[in-house]
């Protein structure tokens, strides 16, 4: 046994997290980037927390609508919790297809929520379809070794 303190460590991480990123596993992975991230080292492990409180508001809400039409394009059973390679497929493809549902040339989760809500008015007019692409076909890297 190692004798580390998971709860311990979740607890710090709690405390140093004011505004939790929803798209921290994409950021951690560097299949997206976003403008407003900071990165935090707590207890030899990588975190990122918001810088903004709007942008952070409009990511929560992209995110809570990416899983909502992922699960059918994932075939993700409702009451299952999301495993961490859907997880990714969701995030990760999520942001590059509204990324070229916009045509935009950045990878950058705040910038891209921002332009979308200044194209389509809201997050729940974005164009899921064309997202959903985007989601299907994203194939997070493999596994070394």
């Amino acid at each position: 046994m190692s004798g580390y303190n998971e709860e311990a460590y979740k607890q710090a991480r709690d405390a140093a997290i004011n505004r939790p990123c929803p798209f921290e596993r994409a950021l951690l992975s560097r299949c997206v980037t976003c403008m407003h991230a900071r990165k935090l080292l707590l207890a030899e492990r990588e975190a990122i927390t918001c810088g903004e409180e709007s942008a952070n508001q409009a990511c929560h809400r992209f995110d809570e609508a990416l899983h909502h039409n992922a699960r059918f394009a994932l075939h993700m059973d409702p009451s299952q919790p999301w495993p961490f390679g859907k997880e990714i497929r969701a995030q990760c493809g999520g942001v590059l297809g509204l990324k070229e549902a916009l045509a935009s040339e950045l990878a950058d989760v705040a910038t891209l929520v921002g332009m979308g809500l200044a194209q389509y008015g809201d997050i729940e007019q974005f164009p899921y379809s064309e997202i959903m692409r985007g989601v299907v076909h994203y194939e997070p890297r493999k596994k070394r070794g």
